[in-house]
C-alpha cells in the first residue's frame, strides 16, 4: 500500500490475479482498514508493504497514475467503455416454455407502444416513471442472456452488455462511477442495457455494515435504484439465485423465471438443436435423448451435442451413435460444479391426502 498525492487515497497491488474478484475485494477492504488503523498512530512512513518494496513500489506507482486517471474522467469519456452491439438473437431461436414466452413477447409489446400508453392516454399523469426494467432469473443456461437480446431485437435496439465484474471495481468508489457511466451510454447509443450476473446488485442492501467491501456494494445497490428512476430506455437484469431482493426494485423491475426445462421443452431444444447437417447414426432417437438428460438445460444439451460431435470425429466415424450422446451426457453431468436446483410444484391433491394421513398417524 502506498499513499497517493491525495493523503487519504492509498492503492493496493499484489493480490494473485487468479484470485477470485470477491474474495480479493474482502482482502482489499482488510488492508485499508489496517492501513487506516496504522496511519492514524503516524504518518511518518511513506510505505507499508508486505513483499519486496522494490516490487510494491513499481506495481503501486503504476496503479497510481491509472487511479489518478480514473478519477479525472467524466462520465461521458466513462460511458465510452460501454459500445453497444447488434442483437444475436430473435424469439423464433427461443424454445421456452409458452407461458414465459408469451409474458416476454407482452413485456416487449408494452414497452414499444409506451409512448401510446402512458402518453396518448395520459396515464403518464398517475405513472410518470413506467418501468421498462425486467429481471429474467433462474438457474444458469436456461435462455436468459438470449432471451435479453431477442428482446432487443423485437425493439430494435442494439445490446450493451455489462457483466457484474466489469461493473465492480477494485478501487473504492469506481463500481457507483462505472454503473451511471453503463446507464449513460445505453441512452445515449439508444442500447437495450443487459446487467449480466447481477445477483449482488439486486440483493437487500446491508444495514450493519462493517467493511469496506459491504459499504461498496450497498453504494451500487443505491446508485442502480437512483439510474433505474431517471432511465428513460430499457435495462434487462440477469440473475441466477437472489434469495432476498432489495425492496427498492420490486416496484421498479419486473421479473420473468426461467426454470429447467420440463420433458416438452426439451425436447424442442433437442429438434432444433441437432441441426440438419450432423449426420446421425439409425440408433439415435431424439425422444431417448430428451428421457436421458432430465433436469439437463439448453445450456447442458448444447454441451452434449458438441462433445458427441467431438468425439465421434475424433474416432474416425462417419455419424454419431447413441453411445456418443450417452458418453457426452455423463461427462457434462458429472462436470457440474453444483447439482442443480430441484424444482419446486405445488402438491398434488392425492400428495396432500397422503401427507395429512402420515401427520395424523404420527399424531
Amino acid at each position: 500500500m502506498f499513499p497517493t498525492a491525495h493523503e487519504d487515497a492509498i492503492a493496493i497491488s499484489g493480490i494473485p490475479e487468479d484470485v477470485p474478484e470477491r474474495v480479493a475485494a474482502v482482502a482489499r477492504s482488510r488492508l485499508h482498514n489496517a492501513y487506516r488503523e496504522i496511519a492514524q498512530m503516524s504518518r511518518s512512513a511513506p510505505v507499508v508493504s508486505v513483499g519486496p518494496v522494490s516490487v510494491l513500489r513499481t506495481s503501486v506507482r503504476k496503479n497510481d497514475r491509472a487511479r489518478s486517471g480514473d478519477e479525472d474522467v467524466s462520465t461521458a469519456e466513462r460511458a465510452g467503455r460501454y459500445q453497444a452491439v447488434p442483437p444475436r438473437f430473435r424469439f423464433d431461436q427461443l424454445v421456452l416454455p409458452d407461458p414465459l414466452n408469451e409474458s416476454l413477447l407482452t413485456a416487449a409489446e408494452a414497452i414499444r407502444l409506451r409512448g401510446k400508453i402512458y402518453d396518448e392516454w395520459g396515464l403518464r399523469t398517475i405513472e410518470p416513471s413506467p418501468s421498462t426494467a425486467l429481471n429474467l432469473h433462474g438457474p444458469p443456461g436456461t435462455g436468459k442472456t438470449l432471451a435479453a437480446h431477442a428482446i432487443a431485437d423485437r425493439l430494435g435496439l442494439n445490446v450493451i452488455v455489462a457483466g457484474y465484474a466489469e461493473l465492480e471495481s477494485k478501487f473504492h468508489g469506481d463500481g457507483p462511477k462505472n454503473i451511471k457511466a453503463a446507464f449513460h451510454a445505453a441512452e445515449q447509443q439508444r442500447a437495450l442495457l443487459l446487467v449480466d450476473e447481477a445477483d449482488s446488485l439486486l440483493s437487500r442492501r446491508l444495514t450493519n455494515v462493517t467493511q469496506g467491501s459491504e459499504q461498496a456494494i450497498n453504494s451500487m445497490r443505491s446508485q442502480i435504484v437512483l439510474c433505474l428512476d431517471a432511465f428513460a430506455g430499457v435495462v434487462v437484469f440477469s440473475t441466477n439465485l437472489v434469495e432476498n431482493y432489495d425492496r427498492a426494485f420490486e416496484s421498479r423491475v419486473r421479473h420473468f423465471h426461467f426454470p429447467l426445462p420440463d420433458q416438452a421443452t426439451r425436447l424442442q431444444i433437442w429438434r432444433k438443436l441437432l441441426v440438419p447437417a450432423l449426420p446421425l447414426a439409425p440408433d439415435v432417437a431424439v425422444e431417448a435423448l430428451t428421457a436421458a438428460t432430465e433436469d439437463f438445460s439448453g445450456r447442458d444439451v448444447k454441451l452434449v451435442i458438441v462433445a458427441a460431435a467431438e468425439r465421434a470425429a475424433l474416432a474416425g466415424k462417419g455419424a454419431l451413435d447413441i453411445a456418443d450422446f450417452l458418453t457426452s451426457i455423463e461427462q457434462v453431468s458429472s462436470a457440474r460444479i453444483t447439482p442443480p436446483a430441484p424444482q419446486s410444484r405445488p402438491a398434488t391433491p392425492e400428495e396432500r391426502a397422503a401427507i395429512e394421513e402420515q401427520l395424523n398417524k404420527a399424531s
